[in-house]
Formats: C-alpha cells, structure tokens, sequence
C-alpha cells in the first residue's frame, strides 16, 4: 500500500488504486495525509475543503467522507500494513507508517542525497526522489488556501531539488545534462529567477554562450512586462559572468570570480579593449580584491537546526529583488524570526560584495534599546570611517552613512525593531543594498513610508517541528518514537523557542522517553513552566512582548486567557473584559499587531495556545468571573439569534440567576442568524463544556438548547452528543422544565438518526415531565416528537391521537409556531393513514397561520404534504404544481433535504426531464456537500 501526494491524490494497493470519488474526498485525504498521524480538527479539514466559505452541512459532509475512506481502506486491509482513519474528540487522524508516504520518501531522499561526499551518489539518489513525482503535487483536490499552500510549499521544494540536481550534474563536469534538467523546469516557470540563472550558467559552460544570453534577455523582457522589475542579483550576476567572459570549468578563476559564478573581479579584458556590450541591466561597479578590502561581515553564525521555512525564504529572495528594498519579516515571540533572517543572509554572500552588517536594536529586550548613535558609529566603523571622523549627531551620522552606502551592494539586517522611526534612521542610501528587518510589531509606518515588504512568520508545520527536534536529538532518537515527537511538535504549538527548549530538555536527559515528556506537556497547568530553561524560554519572550503594550491590552490579553472557545470577535472580547465593542476591538488590533492574536478573517480572530496559557496566569483570579461573562454573552447571543432565525418561535426558556449580559451583536436577517449559529458551534460546545466543568450547569443546557434553530435545520448532524450534556446538566439541576425541554430535541435528533428505540425511551417521558413543569407548550412540543416516533413503530392511532393533543394545546396558547409544527406533522400521518382530505384541511390551516417571512423549510414540507395529498385524491395536475412550488422554495433556502424529498414524488408522477436534472443537482448538493 503506498500513499501518493505527489501528483494525484491516490492510494495505491496490490489490486490497484482504491477508488477515492469526488475531489472533496480527496482534499479530505490529502489534509490528513499532510499531517499524518496527527489528530486534525474538524475545523481545519473544513478550512481546507471549503476555505473561508463552508456549506452549512459542512460536518455531516466530513462524516460521510471519513466513513467512505474508513470502508475503503478496511477493504483494502489497511490494518495489515499500520494504516487506520480513527477519531479522536472533534478530530480525526489517520495513523500510517512514513514509509508509505510518498513525500516522506521524498524528503528522506533528499537528506540523504546532502549527506553524500560524491557527487555521482548524489546526482542518483536526487534522480529517485524526482522520480516520486507523478504530477503537479496534490492534483485533484480543491484549490482551497491551506491544500494550495501546501501544495505550493511542495512544488517548491521540488523545483530546489531540480536546481541541485543541476548542481551535482555540474560538478561532474556534465554541464548539456545541466542544462537539460533546468529548461524544461525553466520553460514552466518562466518567472522564476533562480532557475533562468542556473540554466544561463549550465548552457554558458557547456559552450552554449549564444544561447545563454539568448535566454537571459528572454526573462528580462518577461520580467519587465509581466512584473514591472529589473532582474535580481543573481540573474545580472550571471550575465555580467558572461559578458566578462568568466571562467569555465577547467580554467583558473579570475580574481574576485567565484565557483558558484558570480563575478566581483575588475573590468574584463574585452571591455577594456573598448568592446561595446549587448543592452542588459545595470551591472554595479566592480570591487577589485586589490583596490579594496575585504568586505566587513557584522552577522552573528548562521543558526543551527534550521528546518523548513522555504516558503517564506522564496518571499524574502523575492522582496530582495527591487529597488532599495526593505523586507520586513514579522511574527510572534519565539517564532523564528531572527534564525529566518540569518539563514537568508548567510545563504548567498556573494550577493553582497561590500559586507553585511548587523544590528540587534532590542525592541523587546529588559536591557532596554542601544542608542541610534551607538548603532550607527558601529556600522559607520565597519565601512572603514575613521573613529574622529564619526559625527556625535544621529542625523549627522545616518547622513554619512546613507552617503557610504550610496554607491554598494550592502546587506543590512536590523533585527527586534520595535517602531518604524528606529529603522527609517538606519536605512542604507544605495538602490542595491537590501535592508531585512525583523520584529514582533506589524511596523505599517514602514510599510507606508518605505514601501518595506512584508514576509509574515507564522508557526512550523509539525513535520518541520519534528525535523527541528532532530536536529537536535539526533534521527535516531525521533524514528524510535515518531508519533511522541509528533505530539511533542503539536503540543509546542509549532513555535521554535518552544520546541528548542524541548530539545534542551531532552537532550540533556537520554534517559527520558518523547513520550513521557509530552505527557508532562499535556498537562496545561505547568506546561510554560516546562517550556523554560535558565532565562530562556516562552514565558520570557512573551513578557518582554507584553510588557510593551498599554494597560487596556494588557488587561484585555490577560481575559482572553479565559476565553473557552478557539475563535473570538469584538463582542466575546467585551464580554471578557467588561468594555465595549469599539474599545475591544481597538485592543484586539494592539494585540494584532504585537503578533499576540491572529485575524483570521475579518473580525474574527483566535490565540496561540502558547499565549493563551501565558495570558491566564497575568489574573488568575478573575478566570470564574470571566467564564460567566462569556457565558451569558454567549446566551444573549443565541437569543438574539434564535430569535431572527424563527421569529415566531416561543422562547425556550427564563434567564439564568445573575444574568448580566454585554453588548450583543444585531443580526440582519435568518441567514446572518443561522451562519452565526453554524460558525460558532465548536464555540458554544467548547463553552458549554467549560460552563459544566465549572458547575454552572444552568448556562451550560441554555447555550446547547438556544441552537435549536441550527439542530432542526441541519439534524443530521452529530448534535445527540452535546445535547446528552445538556440533559446531564439540567438533570444535574434538577429542572424538569430544562429535562423535558432537551428530552424533546434529543429524541428528534434520535429519531431522524435511525435510532428510534432510544429515541421512543427519552420521548415517552417527556410529555409528564413537561406537564409536570407547567410547561404547556414544551408538552406540545413532545407529543408531537413522540408523534413521530411511534407512527415509524406502526402505532399511527396513537400517534394521531397525539399530535391532536398537541394541536388543541398551541391553540390554546395561542401559539401560532407550535401549532403551525403541530399541524404540518399531523397532515403527514393523516396522509399515512390513507386520509388524504384531511390531511390537505391540516395544511391549509397550517399555511394560512404562518406569514409569508415564515420558515422555508415549513412552507415546503406543507406544500409537499398538501401536493401529495392533491395527488391521492386524483387530481393530479394541482398535485403537481404544488410539488413544484414545495420544491422551488426548498432549492431557494438551500435546503436540499426538502427539495430531494419533492422532487421524488414528482418524478413518480411526471416524466419531465426537468425534475430529473434537478432531483440529480439537489442529491448531488446534499451527499458532496455543494
């Protein structure tokens, strides 16, 4: 059994390759593949099928897939070779051995090709790991962001393989075989500098000049037509190679001219014959080794362990590649920025002939910032400036050496900025020197003022967690416990700080197992205090971030640490802090730009478990206080929802003691109403959850139950686990009211999964519990669940006689939405029981209560009955005509349940190519999930 990313998504077996459908089941795999043997939540394999924009059954659609996969591959007995698609909570992971992954292999390769001394060997094992590849990575997926950023991520590291490749065919001498590899990669990538250089290169010393400068000014056109930009350093340093007539393999160097091809010698002999070049770029004045000396290097040792990142090292080769460029690398504490920025500098010195120099302005230190003037007499000394001639005035200094700088090819690295003016003092005067800053601020004055270009840093993927662990621990030490340090990688969040100190703690402990130590990590009460060593670690960092900010985002911060829910917005931050909207979200955007939270749409943002844990112990004290507040937030919330979605719903509830809501959103409408509901269910499980952890069991069964409008729409959805915790909690209470109240909705939720024993068990209790309560309308709503489940038994009297009951009980009431539910069901069993003219008379009456804005959903399923009920009674065209309209209005409110339920009928009756079209794209919607 192999398992194929690289090309189309597939599973190979002995019998061939499974049969996986649609795409969405596939993107389905490729998610979980790509963090194999890592649980995956829900929310994250919906970002991937679906991005920002999830149907509403999103969850139910996931549930069909993962079983399809789950038959597929128990067909195929994957158990026998370690393969298994389990579920753990809210997420699934699917255990496979690495072996089987073909990336895997892929990336083991390549390592092992960097380990040999020959280059022959080299040259073989980076032919197999190209071999792998059987298409563009990840094919036949959706083209979602996280699947398509990672099958970028993917395809760049293969395009790096390519251009190794190259470079061992150079070193054999094989220059034709060179350039072969590269045309075809360069031929498809037009745009990509890297490797036009390296096929102009291999085409010049294979003798092929004509060809190589025939190529360099084919990109050059292209690059200033498509993108409005000159070519980058290492293109114009290989055609400057080729102008001055560069060594090729055999002959001996020019001075200053390196192996890799980039020449910093003086003018070559054919120039100074007089010899006009060819129209190319600006070539930079030469430094004769002679004239000049050698060039300062203020930059600290390249960092050790560095692993992955090629995403965001391509944007930084990128954003160096204009005109007086400033690269702005930015992130939270401890995410690597600074090691990204060394490892980019450090990567291609001759890029830089006049020096590097290198400034750590301490933004976020205790020590405090170094003074400007100190900074600058540092890198004006390194430039060669006597000490009596350095200016004592900052503006007189960062004037000399913008001057110094004018005419060089300079890298300057300013690492932990902390504000944009720090910087703009420190900026180089020359077009073609780069300036790469690094800091935990967003710095958008820099942005605004010097158009710097932004690379963001955000976590590592956990298989570059795991490859930063054995950097440090060694590979042995990882393959003996691959899942542990999996979980170690996910349980650091993926940040870099945290899992060095990890490493540190391990490596200095052999005798502690990955395992062991990732259990001591589960465990959230200590583990920041596990992820510090002597005065480095997470904790540190996130204090010298903190310790910045005002005292409103400080406080802010330190209730978001309580917050139970994974996402929040505005209106939850007020909640928590006890402020308003506006001021919250103005906090929301200090954090923000400090790299403490993370927008991750508009108004929407989350928190690092990392800081999370940080920011809980900034007030411990208040964290009870916190979780009522969000809790009645959440209830207000949901009413107001609950309210828009079915206006003329009863409520279902009073309010809890000591209710003290804050500021609640408006909802303009049922379809802002129900995404709310949809977006924020893992929000309000996560809050319930914690409401009955605290033993606030009266919130915990109203924020379950106020969903209802989301439950009935979307029933088959895996609701019966959260809604047996809220008949915990009310049982826990000890109110009858709130136990009828969820018997109801859970036993509807039974009944429409197919298990209508259990359901029949809850429901038959619950009407004495609601008269019990004095609570009318809740029995009403009983009888007609328990309706329902007994007509699927064969007890259609009783069931009749049932549903009369609730009938006579909302009239009473005078209750229009719960007769109006009363009626439509009542019409059903009277068409099940053969009375069709009643049942049309129980439809009618239905109809004519319920206005025009009422539910679609209702309104189709009465017109389905009324048209099924024309039917039965002969008249056939009127049956018809109704069917339509029943089918139309559930096609207009999306739900295809009801629309599929019509059209059966009608295609029963008519033979219309019509009905069938639709009745295909409406079973499509449902199984595929849109």
């Amino acid at each position: 059994m192999e398992f194929r990313l690289l090309g189309t998504v597939s599973v190979d077996t002995r019998t061939g390759p499974l049969p996986l459908g649609p795409a969405k089941r596939r993107s389905l795999l490729a998610a979980l593949l790509l963090s194999a043997n890592t649980p995956v939540p829900v929310a994250r394999l919906t970002d991937s099928l679906w991005g920002e924009e999830p149907p509403p059954r999103a969850r139910g659609v996931i549930q069909g897939h993962v079983s399809r996969l789950r038959a597929l591959l128990t067909g195929a007995e994957a158990q026998a070779y370690g393969v298994e698609l389990v579920t753990l909570g809210d997420a699934y992971v699917l255990r496979v051995p690495e072996t089987l992954l073909d990336y895997q292999r892929f990336e083991e390769l390549l390592m092992l090709a960097r380990q040999q001394r020959s280059a022959a060997d080299t040259v073989r094992m980076l032919d197999d790991a190209l071999s792998l590849w059987q298409g563009p990575a990840l094919g036949g997926t959706s083209t979602e962001g996280p699947l398509q950023a990672a099958a970028h991520t993917l395809e760049e590291s293969r395009l790096a393989t390519v251009e190794e490749l190259a470079r061992a065919y150079a070193d054999l001498g094989e220059h034709h075989r060179a350039a072969s590899v590269l045309r075809a990669e360069a031929v498809a990538h037009p745009m990509r500098e890297s490797l036009a250089a390296a096929l102009i290169l291999a085409l010049y010393r294979a003798g092929r000049q004509s060809e190589a400068l025939d190529w360099f000014h084919r990109t050059r056109r292209l690059l200033a037509d498509e993108l409005g930009i000159d070519p980058g350093h290492e293109l114009a340093d290989a055609y400057a190679l080729i102008l001055r007539g560069g060594p090729r393999p055999g002959a001996a160097p020019a001075g200053g001219t390196d192996a890799a091809g980039a020449s910093r010698a003086g003018t070559g002999p054919a120039e100074g014959a007089g010899t006009t070049a060819p129209p190319g770029p600006r070539v930079p004045a030469a430094h004769s080794p002679s004239a000049a000396p050698h060039p300062t290097d203020l930059l600290p040792r390249a960092p050790r362990g560095f692993h992955g990142r090629n995403a965001e090292l391509a944007a930084l080769t990128r954003a160096a590649a204009g005109e007086a460029p400033v690269c702005l690398v930015t992130g939270p504490a401890g995410v690597g920025k600074t090691s990204l920025a060394l490892q980019w500098a450090h990567h291609n010195p001759a890029a830089f002939p006049d020096g590097r120099l290198f400034a750590d302005l301490r933004g976020f230190s205790e020590t405090g910032e170094p003074a400007l003037i100190d900074v600058l007499r540092e890198f004006l000394l390194a430039l060669g400036v006597a000490p009596r001639r350095v200016p004592e005035s900052v503006s007189a200094a960062a004037a000399l050496f913008r001057s110094l700088t004018d005419r060089r090819r300079l890298l300057v690295v300013l690492d932990n900025a902390r504000d944009s003016a720090t910087v703009r003092a420190l900026l180089p005067g020359g077009t073609d020197c780069v300036t790469l800053v690094t800091s935990r601020n967003r710095l958008e004055g820099l942005i605004a003022s010097d158009a710097a270009r932004p690379v963001p840093l955000g976590i590592l993927e956990p298989q570059d967690g795991t490859a930063l662990l054995a950097g440090v621990l060694g590979e042995e030490r990882i393959l003996a416990e691959p899942v542990a340090a999996r979980r170690l990688a996910e349980l650091c969040g993926g940040l870099p700080l945290a899992l060095r100190v990890t490493a540190a703690r391990l490596a200095g402990r052999p005798q502690w197992t990955l395992a062991g130590l990732a259990d001591e990590l589960a465990d959230e009460r200590g583990r920041l205090t596990f992820l510090d060593v002597d005065d480095t670690g997470v904790s540190a960092a996130l204090r010298l971030t903190v310790q910045q900010l005002p005292a409103d985002a400080v406080r802010q911060l330190a209730r978001l640490g309580h917050h139970p829910g994974g996402h929040f917005d505005p209106y939850t931050c007020a909640a928590l802090a006890g402020t308003d909207p506006a001021a919250a979200a103005a906090a929301l955007e200090r954090l923000g730009s400090a790299h403490l939270v993370t927008e991750t749409a508009p108004g929407r943002w989350v928190l690092h478990d990392l800081v999370r844990l940080y920011a809980r112990g900034l007030d411990p004290a208040s964290g009870a206080e916190a979780l009522v507040d969000v809790l009645d937030h959440y209830i207000a919330t949901a009413l107001a929802a609950a309210d828009t979605a079915e206006p003329g719903g009863e409520p279902c509830f009073v309010l809890p003691e000591g209710y003290r809501p804050a500021a609640v959103r408006d909802f303009a409408d049922r379809a802002a109403a129900m995404h709310w509901l949809a977006t924020e269910r893992d929000d309000l499980a996560r809050a319930a959850v914690a409401a009955r952890g605290a033993g606030l069991h009266d919130r915990a069964w109203r924020i379950i139950l106020l969903q209802w409008p989301q439950v009935v729409w979307r029933v088959r959805d895996s609701w019966a686990p959260l809604l047996e915790l809220a008949l915990d909690s009310a049982r826990a209470k000890q109110d009858l009211y709130a136990e009828s109240r969820v018997l109801n909705l859970l036993g509807w939720v039974l009944t429409e999964e197919g298990r209508t024993a259990e359901a029949l068990t809850l429901l038959e209790r619950s009407p004495g519990l609601a008269q019990q309560a004095g609570d009318r309308l809740g029995e009403a709503t009983a009888l007609i669940n328990l309706a329902v489940v007994q007509a699927g038994q064969g007890e259609l009297d009783r069931a009749l006689e049932g549903c009369g009951r609730a009938v006579v009980l909302a009239r009473e009431e005078e209750d229009r939405h719960t007769e109006m539910l009363a009626l439509q069901h009542l019409a059903r069993l009277q068409l099940s029981a053969h009375r069709p003219g009643d049942a049309l008379g129980s439809a009618r009456t239905a109809l004519a209560l319920g206005p025009e804005h009422e539910e679609a959903a209702r309104r189709s399923l009465l017109l389905a009955v009324s048209g099924e009920a024309r039917l039965a009674l002969g008249e056939e065209d009127e049956g018809i005509l109704l069917l339509d309209r029943a089918a139309e209005e559930a096609e207009r409110a999306g739900y295809d349940e009801g629309a599929v339920r019509a059209l059966e009928v009608l295609l029963r009756v008519s033979a219309r190519a019509e009905y069938r079209t639709r009745h295909a794209l409406a079973l499509r919607r449902l199984t595929d999930g849109g």
